[in-house]
């Protein structure tokens, strides 16, 4: 809003200091601001009116030291962090960029999900929440939307730049052309990217059409996988908040680059035309999440909920996959990788020992992994800070592969 009306009143009427909100970094840093002081603010409120209607936490007995302490703690804190982000994105970022459009409809879609799951377990009195099927449904009811948008949507390209010697004048000719494309960039690779397409034209060239055959059910795994982690993620006082944090600020990074022409042309990266403007999401959504650990560190005054674990999960993944970072997840979303990870393996590793020695056995003494260390006597303060300094370090292993190949 702010961000046509300064454009409007600097295009007409050339109004001093308009010109400000034109450039990316003064509206991203003014959304983190925003975010921040709104999470900070009104969070407190926000929790005071979960409390009024008894919006409490229903903990189930684990053996987890302080676990009956949480009982009746207010759940349903990812209204904080929505409510944070939105704010200052509708009123800075240029809302007809197909990107911020897709990271919104994300933000309420999965907030839908998380909040109608929350809504049962706490005054449906069903610890179950909402069913399994349906949150897989959600996923990749999402998983079809930003695929097929990534897809087909004439906005999303990336700009593919070429440079060819002139031998009559003995000069260089820069030739530059916006490409529809299913390419993405790997990691650690020289000439690292990967076209999806070519899991059907290496058949026949006339399978490219068909590529969305492949792109949007890799779209919808990726979705599923990261809100699933980060949702597994939330078990403890700070945990997911901030390792998101990490998480996003890094992607913030990607964006801004892969958003800018001279930045990705030194660094040799993916330009991915109107992309920056991802950036002023980002902010808001790391002032948000930095706002909400205010009040869910440890002892926490308010959980997140799946209202807001499933919200941050599904944002991080569109992200990344719109700045065509998505085969970077497993190393900057370590956190959620390795927390996935466990429950798959525990969940089958008991049964494949229980159908062949007729009881199951454990690999952790509890999952998701943090629980296993909660098991183990560590305090939960101490496996969160620990969790967060892997997450700098993966975050920086990420930022790395720029120029690592």
């Amino acid at each position: 809003m702010l961000y046509n009306l300064f454009e409007f009143l600097e295009q007409n009427y050339d109004l001093p200091g308009a010109r400000l909100f034109g450039y990316i970094s003064f509206r991203a840093a003014l959304a983190l601001i925003i975010a921040l002081l709104f999470s900070t603010v009104f969070g407190k409120h926000i929790i005071l009116l979960l409390q009024r209607k008894q919006v409490g936490e229903s903990v189930r007995e684990l053996g987890l030291e302080g676990q009956k302490a949480k009982a009746g703690t207010p759940t349903m804190g990812g209204l904080i962090i929505i409510a944070a982000t939105l704010v200052p994105v509708l009123l800075l970022n240029n809302l007809n960029n197909i990107y911020i459009l897709l990271l919104i409809i994300t933000t309420v879609w999965m907030g839908s999900i998380g909040f109608l799951d929350d809504y049962i377990k706490t005054f449906k009195k069903n610890k179950e929440g909402l069913k399994g099927k349906f949150k897989v449904i959600g996923q990749v009811g999402l998983g079809i939307i930003v695929g097929s948008v990534m897809y087909f949507h004439e906005d999303v390209t990336v700009k593919e730049i070429t440079v060819k010697e002139n031998t009559l004048t003995n000069t260089e000719v820069v030739q530059s052309e916006e490409l529809k494309s299913t390419t993405t960039t790997i990691p650690f690779v020289k000439n690292n990217e990967l076209d999806y397409s070519k899991v059907l034209t290496w058949i026949s060239n006339d399978l490219k059409p068909f590529a969305w055959l492949i792109f949007i059910p890799i779209v919808i795994f990726i979705v599923t996988a990261v809100s699933n982690g980060a949702n597994l993620t939330d078990g403890i006082d700070g945990l997911a908040a901030g390792s998101s944090a990490i998480i996003v600020l890094t992607l913030g990074l990607f964006a801004w680059v892969s958003g800018n022409l001279i930045f990705s042309e030194y660094l040799d990266v993916m330009y991915i035309p109107r992309s920056g403007e991802m950036t002023i999401f980002i902010a808001a959504f790391t002032g948000s999440l930095i706002g909400f650990l205010w009040y869910n560190t440890f002892p926490a005054q308010v959980f997140m909920g799946d209202t807001g674990s499933l919200t941050i999960g599904g944002i991080i993944a569109v992200i990344a996959i719109a700045t065509r970072k998505e085969l970077l997840i497993p190393i900057l979303c370590g956190i959620f990788f390795l927390e996935n990870l466990s429950v798959v393996l525990q969940v089958g590793w008991f049964k494949y020992t229980k159908k062949k020695f007729g009881a199951g056995r454990r690999i952790f003494l509890m999952s998701p992994l943090h629980h296993h260390y909660q098991k183990k006597g560590f305090h939960e303060s101490k496996i969160v800070v620990r969790f967060w300094i892997i997450g700098i370090l993966l975050a920086v292993i990420s930022i790395v592969t720029l120029k690592i190949r």
